[in-house]
C-alpha cells in the first residue's frame, strides 16, 4: 500500500473469535495509525481511553488515520490533538488481553503531528480553488408559467388542498369536532365581550367570530390556533373607533344608533385596510418583518394592553358614563376620570359584575385543578351568559336597578359592505400598526404549537392567512381579529388536531346568530366586562417578567420597560413604534460597545483565548491578537480602533506625532545646514577668487548622506556614526535613520499584530478605511499587521472594496490565527532593545 492511499480498518473482533484475529486486527490498526499519523495520543488523552482504561485504542488512532489521509511534509509541524469519531473501540477488558502493558505504555507517550503549510488567502484560494458562488435569480421561477407552477402556487395559497384530502376521519374527527365545541363555547361569550371593548354593538363580535374563522380555515397553515376577536386587538379598534366617532361632539351628545353605526363603519374600512397591508406584506414575503419584534417587546406590550384593557372595562364595572379620551397619556385621564367619579358608581352594577367575576375565577380554578379528570373544560363563560341572562331578565335588573345591558341583538347576517375609501387617509397608521402586531400574536402562537406537534408554519402564509381573513371580515361589517391564546390552548388541550376544529366552531357561531343570538338581549353588561377582566389574567402575569429578566437579561428588561411605559403613556399605536425604534437602536449601541480581548495560546494546542478570562492562556511573545466580539461598521470602526490601540499598550497616536515632529526638526535642520554650507562655499569663493575653482556639482545621493550624518552628530552628539551603522538589519530597512530608536524614541514590544476577524459578518466602506488607518499607524511605529480568520463573504466584500492594494495583499490575511501566528514569529520585524526569540509551535 503507497503512502497516501487508505484502505479501510479492520474491524475489532467479537469476543467469540480467536485470539490470533484479535492480535491480527489490532497490529493492523496500530500500523496503519503509524503509517498515516507517525503515533497516536494517549489513551489518557482520547476520547475512548482514560487513565483508569489503559486502552490504546480507545484513542483517536483509527478517527485520524481514516479523516487524514497522507500528511504533507512542510518543514514545520502543528500540534494538534482533535478527538473525531472513533471507527473502533475496543473495551478496557479487550485491551488488556490483546496488548501488553509494555505496548500501552508505547501507545501512550506518543503524540500527533499534523503536518500542513501555512495557509494565507492566497494560497487557501489555490488550494481549494476559490470562486464566488453562482448567483440564484429567484424571480425567474416566479415568472415561469406552466401547468406544474400553476399547481404548485394553488397548493402553496391554498393549503386545504393540500392537507384536507389527506385527513385522518377515524383518528381526528372526534378531537376535532369536541375542540370545535368547546371553542365555540368560549367563543360565544368572547365575541360579544370584545365587541363591547371595540365600541361596538356585542352583535358584531359574533359576526367577527364567524366570517374570520371560517376564512382562515381555508387559507392558515397552523393547524391548532383559534382565530377571532383578541383583547388587544379589539382595545386597539377601540382607541379608533372612539376617536373618529366619539360620544360627544361640541359639548353636544350624538345619538347612540348613530354614533354605533358610523363607529361600525369606520372598524370595518379599518379591517379592510389592515387585511390589504397583511396581504400585500405576504406575497412580496414580507413575514419576516414580524422578527423585528422580540419576545421581551411583545410581552411588554401585550401586558401594557391588558392594563390598558383592564382600565376601559372599569366603566361598565362601576355603570359610569365617562367621557372618551384618545392620543397620549389618555390611560392616565381616565383613570383620574375614574377616580373622580367613583362616589356615581351605581352598587347594583358594581354587584353584579364581583358575582360574576368571583364565580368565573372559582370555575377557573376548579378547571386547573381537575383538568386530567376533566375531558373538556367546564364551559364557565357560557353558564355565565345563560345564568346573568335569566337572572337579569328574571329580576328586571335594567327596569328596577338601572343595569345597562346589551340590548336588542339582530338575528340573521347582514349583507356586505364597500369600505369607506375616504377614511383611509385618517386610518393608514393604525392600520399598519394593527396588522403587525395582530400576526405577531398569531405566528408567535402559531410556531409554538407547530414546534410542539412537529409540523410547519408558513409565515408569509400566516401573513396572507390572516390578511384575507380581516380583508372579506370587514367587508361584512367585522372589525379586525388576530388569534387568542386561550381559546388556542383550549383548542389543543381538548384534542384539537387540524383547522376543523376551527370550522366546526363556526358553524356553531352562525347557529347563533342566525337563530340564538336575540336571546342574550338582557345580558348585563357587566357580566361582560366581568369575563374580559378575568380572561386578562394570563396577559397580566406577565408583570413577572420583570423579575425573570433581571436575572437573565437586563437588555431585554430595559426592552420590556420601555414598551410598557411607551404603550402606557403615549397609547397603543405610538408605544409600538417607539418600543420598536428603542429596540432596534439598543441592538446598535450594544454593537458599539463589544467585548474587545488580547488573545493568548492555550498551552500546547492552537486556541486562542482571551487572557483576561483564561489564566493559562499567554501571549505569544513579540506578538499581539486583538479581536472584537462584534463586526465592525460606520457605528463602531472608531471605537474598534480606540479600543484596538488602548489594550496594545502602545500610545501610538503620541509616538507618530513625536516621529513626525522630530522628522520635521530633522528636516529643517537639513535646511540651515544646507544653507551655512552654501554661504560657507560663497564666502570662500569670493575669498580666493577666480583662481580657485568649486565643483557644485554635488549628487543628491552624497548631500543627503552628509545631511543625514551631521543631523545624526547633532541630535545626539555621544553617539558616533558607526553606532548607528551596527544595526544591522534595521539600518538597512531604515538607512535614512528614521527609525524610533534613532530618534530616541520608546519602541513596542512587540513587533506584529494580528487582528482575529472571525467575528466580521459584513464590512462597509467606513470599516475598510478603519483596517487601512490600522496598517497604516502600525506601520509607522514599525509593527506589522496581519489579519486572520476572515469568511470568504467577507473576503470577497475586501476585493470589491479594493481594500487590497501593492502594500496590504492576500499574504497578509490568514486562514486562521494560529496560521498568522506563526508567520509572525518566522518574520519577525526586529526589535533591537527587545529581542525576540521564534518560538516554534
Amino acid at each position: 500500500m503507497r503512502r497516501g492511499e487508505f484502505r479501510a480498518q479492520p474491524r475489532w473482533p467479537r469476543a467469540s473469535a480467536s485470539l490470533e484475529q484479535a492480535f491480527s486486527a489490532c497490529d493492523a490498526s496500530v500500523y496503519l495509525c503509524r503509517f498515516y499519523a507517525g503515533g497516536c495520543p494517549s489513551a489518557a488523552r482520547g476520547r475512548g481511553g482514560s487513565r483508569r482504561d489503559p486502552s490504546p485504542l480507545g484513542c483517536a488512532e483509527s478517527r485520524w488515520c481514516a479523516a487524514r489521509g497522507p500528511s504533507r511534509a512542510t518543514g514545520r509541524q502543528l500540534r494538534m490533538e482533535e478527538p473525531g469519531q472513533e471507527m473502533c473501540r475496543p473495551g478496557p477488558r479487550d485491551t488488556q488481553a490483546l496488548l501488553s502493558a509494555t505496548q500501552a505504555v508505547e501507545l501512550r507517550r506518543r503524540d500527533y503531528h499534523m503536518e500542513r503549510p501555512l495557509l494565507n488567502q492566497e494560497h487557501l484560494e489555490e488550494l481549494g480553488r476559490w470562486g464566488s458562488a453562482p448567483r440564484t435569480r429567484q424571480w425567474r421561477t416566479w415568472l415561469q408559467c406552466s401547468h406544474a407552477r400553476a399547481r404548485a402556487l394553488l397548493l402553496q395559497h391554498l393549503p386545504v388542498l393540500v392537507w384536507l384530502p389527506r385527513y385522518p376521519v377515524r383518528d381526528w374527527l372526534l378531537g376535532d369536532l369536541l375542540s370545535g365545541m368547546s371553542v365555540a363555547i368560549m367563543q360565544l361569550p368572547q365575541g360579544l365581550a370584545y365587541a363591547l371593548l371595540a365600541g361596538l354593538p356585542p352583535v358584531f363580535g359574533l359576526y367577527s367570530s364567524f366570517y374570520p374563522v371560517f376564512i382562515y380555515f381555508l387559507f392558515g397553515t397552523s393547524r391548532h390556533i383559534s382565530v377571532g376577536t383578541f383583547a388587544v386587538m379589539s382595545v386597539m379598534v377601540g382607541s379608533v373607533t372612539e376617536s373618529l366617532a366619539p360620544q360627544t361632539l361640541n359639548d353636544s351628545t350624538i345619538n347612540e344608533t348613530t354614533r354605533d353605526a358610523e363607529r361600525v363603519r369606520v372598524a370595518s374600512t379599518l379591517s379592510v385596510l389592515v387585511g390589504l397591508f397583511q396581504v400585500g406584506l405576504g406575497l412580496i414575503h414580507f413575514g419576516f418583518l414580524v422578527t423585528y419584534l422580540s419576545e421581551p417587546l411583545v410581552r411588554g406590550y401585550t401586558t401594557a394592553a391588558a392594563v390598558q384593557v383592564f382600565v376601559s372595562q372599569l366603566k361598565y364595572v362601576f355603570g359610569l358614563h365617562l367621557s372618551s379620551h384618545s392620543g397620549p397619556l389618555s390611560l392616565i385621564y381616565t383613570v383620574l376620570e375614574v377616580c373622580r367619579k367613583l362616589p356615581q358608581s351605581k352598587v347594583s352594577t358594581v354587584v353584579t359584575a364581583a358575582v360574576a367575576g368571583v364565580v368565573l375565577l372559582v370555575v377557573k380554578l376548579l378547571n386547573d385543578k381537575l383538568r386530567r379528570q376533566l375531558p373538556m373544560p367546564i364551559p364557565g363563560e357560557l353558564l355565565m351568559l345563560i345564568g346573568a341572562t335569566g337572572i337579569s331578565y328574571g329580576m328586571g335588573l335594567k327596569h328596577i336597578f338601572g343595569v345597562d345591558v346589551v340590548g336588542n341583538i339582530s338575528a340573521g347576517l347582514v349583507p356586505p359592505v364597500a369600505p369607506n375609501t375616504q377614511l383611509f387617509s385618517k386610518l393608514v397608521g393604525s392600520a399598519f400598526t394593527i396588522a403587525v402586531v395582530g400576526f405577531a400574536i398569531a405566528i408567535s402562537l402559531g410556531k409554538i404549537f407547530a414546534l410542539r406537534h412537529g409540523y410547519r408554519v408558513d409565515s408569509n402564509q400566516e401573513l396572507v392567512a390572516l390578511g384575507l381573513s380581516n380583508l372579506i371580515g370587514g367587508i361584512f361589517q367585522c372589525f379586525p381579529v388576530s388569534c387568542s391564546m386561550s381559546r388556542s390552548l383550549v383548542q389543543e388541550s381538548t384534542g384539537g388536531n387540524s383547522q376543523v376544529a376551527g370550522a366546526i366552531s363556526s358553524l356553531f357561531i352562525l347557529l347563533i346568530i342566525v337563530k340564538l343570538g336575540e336571546l342574550f338581549r338582557d345580558l348585563p353588561k357587566a357580566v361582560l366586562a366581568a369575563i374580559i377582566i378575568v380572561n386578562l389574567k394570563g396577559m397580566l402575569r406577565q408583570l413577572s417578567d420583570v423579575c425573570s429578566f433581571w436575572k437573565a437579561n437586563q437588555a431585554d428588561l430595559l426592552i420590556w420597560l420601555v414598551t410598557f411605559a411607551a404603550t402606557i403613556l403615549l397609547n397603543l399605536d405610538l408605544g409600538l413604534m417607539v418600543s420598536v425604534v428603542f429596540s432596534l437602536l439598543l441592538v446598535v449601541v450594544r454593537t458599539q460597545m463589544p467585548h474587545y480581548s488580547i488573545l493568548g495560546q492555550v498551552p500546547d494546542t492552537d486556541i486562542y483565548r482571551d487572557v483576561a478570562e483564561y489564566s493559562e492562556a499567554k501571549e505569544v511573545p513579540g506578538v499581539k491578537v486583538f479581536r472584537s466580539s462584534a463586526t465592525v461598521y460606520f457605528a463602531n470602526a472608531d471605537f474598534y480602533s480606540d479600543a484596538l490601540k488602548q489594550r496594545c499598550g502602545v500610545d501610538v497616536d503620541f509616538l507618530i506625532s513625536q516621529k513626525k515632529k522630530l522628522l520635521k526638526k530633522r528636516e529643517q535642520l537639513k535646511l540651515k545646514q544646507l544653507q551655512k554650507e552654501k554661504k560657507l562655499q560663497k564666502q570662500a569663493a569670493s575669498s580666493k577668487g577666480a583662481s580657485v575653482s568649486i565643483n557644485v556639482n554635488t549628487s543628491l545621493e552624497d548631500m543627503r548622506s552628509n545631511n543625514v550624518e551631521d543631523c545624526k552628530v547633532m541630535v545626539s552628539p555621544g553617539d558616533k556614526m558607526e553606532d548607528a551603522t551596527a544595526n544591522g538589519q534595521e539600518d538597512s530597512k531604515a538607512p535614512d535613520g528614521s527609525t524610533l530608536k534613532a530618534l530616541g524614541l520608546p519602541q513596542p514590544d512587540f513587533h506584529s499584530l494580528i487582528l482575529d476577524l472571525g467575528a466580521l459578518s459584513f464590512v462597509d466602506t467606513v470599516c475598510l478605511k478603519s483596517l487601512k488607518n490600522i496598517f497604516h499607524d502600525f506601520r509607522d511605529i514599525e509593527v506589522e499587521v496581519y489579519m486572520a480568520a476572515c469568511h470568504s463573504p467577507v473576503v470577497s466584500q475586501l476585493e470589491a472594496g479594493h481594500f487590497f492594494d501593492a502594500s496590504i495583499t492576500k499574504k497578509h490575511l490568514f486562514a486562521s490565527v494560529h496560521d498568522a501566528v506563526t508567520f509572525a514569529l518566522q518574520h519577525p520585524r526586529p526589535v533591537p532593545d527587545s529581542p525576540v526569540s521564534v518560538t516554534r509551535l
